[in-house]
């Protein structure tokens, strides 16, 4: 059964009724009530945002322990994910934390733009998705102040989208409405002032009614005209049409010694030639903002992929990685250098990229182990205590002895004494699995018999994960048994574990064997049109690199054509495009990447 948290009461004076719904033992022990606390305020936040009142009389929300969505944004009642509304701080990380924060800021926007006012058809569902994604950072900022989350953006949002639409198989944003009929080709899919009058009346003119995307470039346009001393060069409807009717983005270009600018179209892999790149000039990090460090990091090795720059000029970008102690700049780092993670994990390439990037972060484990008092202490800082997961999860998978010894460690006193685990709940998603990847059978099974008996979906989630880090290939493939059986594995988890698994270089092949073999039954009996069939695909492909898993690729699409691949149709084009670019990259780059790891390690 379930039950609620009921806030009528509430200190903060709201004309409706907040409600957390979940399992009886998850409200008795608490955990709505981080959902229940940030739902109060984040509804005035968007009362004033929008201009518009909440029209409803009551704020039902409720969490399900077997959802296939993250959540649903059904009007008055939204649905979730346990892990997407219950919060235990006992057990739960400050990334889980975050992760109610935010989905429940991005549902709440939805009672607005999406509910009140709701566009007229599947092909504008980039609009509807898209102003929550961005509206949920300015509600959670509102309820976290001191987070800084709104800096996140550029990690979360805006390098990721760019590495998808600078593919050529990339889409516009707005499609017709005639090519937009299917669940799986939907789940594929100024001042503050003036803005706020833009949104109250668009949100007024439209409420409980359907509208199309360019009614809102019509209240934007009207707001230019009537506000005075302000003006565009072209009309919002020029400038937004070209960036939602055209795929891809633009890379401009600035020559400093003529001042002259260009622009062009940015793909991945173009036929262009090496263009010479001769800014070598050096200062403190500390001098570059924040953000700006981060973009440069993620700029420099796009531009190298497409051959814009040189490949060693965006590795030199990582070389002032042993002073920087900044969380943003870092992730930006590590997520850039995956990509070569990835590509060379398999190869003679990797041991001198181990090497080179053992240097550049045990620096940054040792700031962490000091700042911590020797691991005993959470940093203060939101960002602060990313950054600590990451020293240790980048140290320990770079091989460093001293995190190896210590996630171990960890690790085995939580065995001795299964009632009481001595790891921080920040820390447990990187201890689990270097744990499990440096042990056996032993460690694997303790961890699967404490994920079946996980009471907080937060914390099975985290064993769920860290039990694919094994390097053990039987207990991979008997992994990849379990995660079809709905009485091991839920079902709303059976794609993503097969994603957790492939995501090992030792299970990669076997999660490819494994889908290959199983996916008309899969496809069956895990639902096509689900999110989660683009997410398996790229997870599985992700390290693809040679003409042989390119040619298995086209004959998984060939041999599957009659079943269909659903959501994952456009992901499977693109896993082909990406493969063949790969294939090119490293035919391209690998000598010249090994030589310059092997001589910053000399």
């Amino acid at each position: 059964g379930y039950s609620l948290y009921s806030t009528p009461q509430m200190t903060l004076v709201i004309p409706y009724i907040v409600r957390i719904w979940a399992r009886r033992k998850a409200i008795a022990e608490g955990h709505g009530y981080y959902a229940l606390n940030v739902t109060g305020p984040m509804l005035q936040f968007y009362e004033g945002y929008y201009n518009a009142s909440y029209p409803l009389s009551k704020s039902d929300q409720i969490a399900l322990p077997d959802f296939n969505a993250g959540a649903m944004e059904n009007w008055g009642l939204i649905t979730y994910r346990e892990t997407a509304l219950l919060y235990d701080p006992a057990i739960s990380s400050v990334g889980n934390k975050e992760r109610v924060l935010t989905v429940v800021a991005h549902e709440l926007a939805h009672m607005w733009f999406g509910n009140l006012v709701t566009l007229r058809w599947w092909n504008d569902l980039w609009l509807n998705e898209g102003f929550a994604s961005y509206v949920e950072y300015l509600g959670a900022d509102y309820a976290e102040p001191t987070w800084n989350i709104k800096e996140l953006i550029i990690l979360y949002e805006v390098h990721k989208v760019f590495a998808v639409d600078a593919l050529a198989s990339s889409h516009p944003l707005s499609r017709k409405e005639e090519e937009v009929n299917r669940p799986d080709e939907i789940s594929e899919m100024f001042n503050t002032i003036s803005y706020s009058k833009v949104l109250h009346s668009y949100l007024n003119e439209f409420a409980f009614n359907n509208t199309v995307y360019s009614d809102l470039w019509d209240h934007l346009q009207k707001a230019v005209l009537t506000t005075p001393g302000m003006s565009l060069p072209h009309t919002v409807h020029d400038i937004m049409n070209r960036w939602i009717l055209q795929m891809g983005f633009p890379v401009v270009t600035i020559d400093t010694a003529t001042g002259n600018i260009t622009q062009k179209h940015f793909l991945l892999d173009p036929d262009s030639v090496t263009r010479p790149h001769d800014d070598t000039h050096r200062r403190p990090h500390g001098v570059i903002p924040l953000i700006n460090r981060a973009q440069i990091v993620d700029d420099a090795f796009n531009l190298a992929r497409a051959k814009v720059i040189n490949t060693t000029l965006a590795l030199r970008t990582t070389r002032y990685l042993s002073q920087e102690r900044d969380y943003i700049p870092w992730e930006s780092a590590i997520r850039n250098l995956n990509y070569y993670i990835l590509m060379f994990d398999r190869g003679q390439a990797y041991g001198v990229l181990q090497a080179y990037l053992t240097m550049q972060v045990s620096p940054l484990f040792e700031y962490f182990r000091t700042v911590t008092a020797d691991w005993t202490r959470v940093p203060t800082g939101h960002n602060d205590q990313y950054n600590q997961i990451n020293a240790i999860s980048f140290a320990c998978r770079m091989g460093v002895e001293r995190c190896r010894v210590l996630t171990s460690d960890w690790f085995r006193e939580w065995m001795l004494n299964p009632d009481h685990n001595p790891i921080h709940p920040n820390l447990k998603t990187t201890v689990y699995c270097n744990a499990i990847a440096a042990g056996g059978v032993e460690e694997w099974d303790f961890a699967w018999t404490m994920f079946k008996n996980a009471t907080v979906a937060t914390e099975a989630a985290k064993l769920r994960s860290a039990l694919s880090c094994t390097k053990v290939p039987w207990l991979l493939n008997r992994y990849l048994d379990y995660s079809l059986d709905p009485a091991k594995i839920r079902k709303q988890d059976c794609t993503s574990t097969i994603s957790y698994i492939a995501g090992n270089v030792v299970g990669m092949p076997l999660a490819w064997d494994f889908i290959r073999a199983r996916w008309s039954y899969i496809y069956t009996e895990y639902s096509g049109g689900s999110f989660s069939f683009s997410n398996l695909i790229n997870g599985v492909t992700r390290r693809f690199s040679t003409e042989f898993e390119l040619k298995q690729l086209k004959q998984f699409k060939e041999d599957n054509a009659g079943v269909g691949f659903g959501s994952g149709t456009l992901a499977l084009e693109q896993a082909m495009e990406k493969t063949a670019a790969n294939i090119k990259w490293v035919a391209e780059n690998q000598e010249q990447v090994m030589n310059w790891f092997s001589n910053e390690c000399a």
